[in-house]
């Protein structure tokens, strides 16, 4: 067993950590994901619009925004085991909140739901970028590209996982089954944590949090809220309008502050590094292409294909299992031949995919667009936890922490956006054909095709940005 050394003096095994590390974060994760096929479910219970259910995924990737910024001071200013069980901790009692609404409480019902699913979005934002910058911190940098490969298991299946457990518990039981079962498997990670199997092995250095920037934060909210209004029936534009500009100064007052600060919440100096942008960009493409397609192809399964939220979910399973298996195997491949073949590999792969679904979606097969689903999740393991370890690799040690926070932060943001628009292009698409006097199939394959139009060209400027990384091999990316 491989055995280490805590801050503390404390020995503790590498592997155990790890484990308790990844199961924590995998199960938190999933419930990123896990409510798309419980939507149809969701809207009858509590008597709500198609529209008003989305927030259950987008307000949860916003509230991730926020936090996601403010795990690099929370790791400089507390303990690793004490933040880990806390995030845990807060998960619990969000998912505790969502279990004891009443159903009867309809739209209101709904919104007290939204504020444990806000505290559950708090938890895993602050803990996915820590777990990702603790297992570089234990890591020699030689092993990084594995290890990152092994963690990109968390990252990735859990997106594809949650549609398949949700569909898999909504089967044989109610909703609300689905958070219980989160909380217990995170009750357990707590204990196993609590156990001594979590240590303390970060690096502290105290300093004060600039609550400000905390605030100043929200904007980002505000502008995703503004964009997700624009695609509503006779939406407010005067109030909207307002709610952007000022959201929109809110988020520039945050990064001219960032470089004002002698102790930033989010240290931005790490984009002053060619190759780390590229690779915020990268995994940040690569991110919009899985989630959209988690989300996106459920709905065609059930909207067009007419399946049930069960098949829907089981259909994602092979694209699932597709993603674990090469997930290690691209941290392997990266070590070997280095960052760049391998991501362009994969955004090769993301590319094709999507062609194809596009090609797929008139003729109404579901093993079709499983294979599709399979290629895009596929080539999404050679590109987004690669192009994370690339950015870290290129980094000081001191900087690992803020740039990891912000690869994720801007993952999350513009993964937030690319589901948010898709979603906008496919419900405005269906509507305004079938306002032509369209079939509701026919209007729905028009929304579907423009988002998949949509997602090609964003993966296409992700492999010119491919083809532009430095230094690809293994050796200079860790210098």
């Amino acid at each position: 067993m491989d055995q280490s050394i805590a801050r503390n003096g404390k020995r503790y095994s590498r592997f155990w950590f790890i484990f308790t590390l990844l199961v924590g974060t995998f199960t938190m994760s999933i419930s990123q994901s896990s409510l798309s096929t419980a939507y149809p479910t969701l809207m009858n219970a509590f008597g709500i619009s198609a529209a008003t259910v989305q927030w259950l995924t987008t307000g949860f990737m916003l509230v991730m925004c926020v936090s996601m910024p403010i795990s690099p001071w929370m790791l400089n200013n507390m303990s690793f085991k004490t933040m880990f069980i806390g995030a845990l901790g807060l998960f619990d009692i969000g998912s505790l909140m969502i279990v004891l609404t009443p159903s009867s409480w309809g739209v209101n019902g709904f919104w007290f739901m939204m504020i444990g699913r806000a505290m559950e979005a708090f938890a895993v934002g602050v803990l996915f970028p820590s777990y990702q910058t603790v297992l570089l911190e234990i890591t020699p940098k030689e092993e990084r590209g594995s290890t990152m490969g092994i963690a990109g298991l968390v990252m990735g299946s859990a997106l594809a996982c949650g549609p398949i457990v949700s569909g898999i518990v909504l089967r044989f039981f109610s909703w609300k089954s689905l958070f219980i079962l989160f909380m217990l498997v995170i009750s357990i990670i707590i204990l196993m944590a609590a156990s001594g199997l979590i240590q303390d092995v970060m690096e502290r250095h105290e300093t004060s949090l600039d609550w400000l920037s905390v605030i100043l934060l929200i904007g980002l909210i505000g502008i995703m809220y503004v964009v997700d209004q624009t695609g509503k029936k006779n939406p407010a534009w005067g109030i909207n309008s307002g709610i952007f500009i000022i959201s929109l100064i809110a988020v520039i007052w945050f990064c001219v502050r960032q470089f004002h600060l002698k102790h930033p919440l989010l240290e931005l100096r790490v984009l002053k590094t060619f190759n780390y942008d590229l690779a915020i960009l990268l995994t940040s493409i690569s991110y919009i292409a899985l989630i959209v397609t988690t989300i996106i192809f459920p709905l065609y399964y059930q909207g067009v294909l007419k399946v049930s939220p069960f098949v829907s979910g089981m259909s994602l399973v092979p694209g699932a299992v597709f993603l674990s298996i090469l997930n290690p195997l691209s941290g392997k491949l990266a070590d070997k031949i280095g960052f760049k073949p391998t991501m362009l590999v994969g955004m090769f792969m993301i590319i094709i995919g999507w062609i194809a679904g596009l090609i797929v979606l008139n003729h109404l097969s579901l093993l079709g667009m499983i294979l599709c689903a399979m290629v895009i999740e596929g080539g999404n393991a050679f590109v987004m936890m690669p192009a994370v370890t690339l950015g870290a690799n290129t980094l000081p040690d001191e900087l690992v922490p803020h740039g990891t926070a912000v690869i994720t932060t801007v993952r999350q943001v513009l993964g937030s956006a690319g589901v948010t628009i898709s979603t906008l292009i496919l419900t405005v698409a269906t509507t305004n054909a079938l306002q032509r006097g369209n079939s509701v199939q026919v209007a729905s394959l028009h929304g579907y095709h423009l988002v998949f139009i949509g997602m090609i060209i964003t993966e296409l400027i992700g492999l010119v940005l491919a083809f532009m990384l430095r230094n690809t091999s293994k050796e200079k990316s860790t210098k």
